[in-house]
């Protein structure tokens, strides 16, 4: 189906670090079909390694809320908890 093609995409633009194009390929795969969870958790991914820790944290409890099962989303959810507060602790 649609989404799951941008879906699709978007990994494979986030694979070669492009990063822009991938967030728009998970972005209209959710709009797609918002109630697809692996968009959100892609697009987490994403926002995360660009340090962008409470918009990754809100995709990632968004995973959640879909799919109370999705162990990476739980994972990645507490990492970027824990960066953050790293982050917060160094001042930057």
């Amino acid at each position: 189906d649609l989404a799951t093609a941008f879906n699709d995409r978007g990994h494979v633009r986030y694979l070669r670090v492009e990063f822009a194009a991938a967030m728009e390929d998970y972005a209209a795969a959710i709009e797609c079909q918002p109630s697809f969870e692996v968009p959100y958790y892609n697009r987490g991914l994403v926002l995360y390694r660009l340090g962008f820790f409470d918009e990754a944290m809100k995709d990632f409890r968004k995973v959640l809320e879909l799919n109370p099962q999705f162990e990476d989303a739980a994972l990645s959810l507490k990492q970027a908890i824990l960066d953050k507060e790293e982050k917060q602790k160094r001042g930057y």
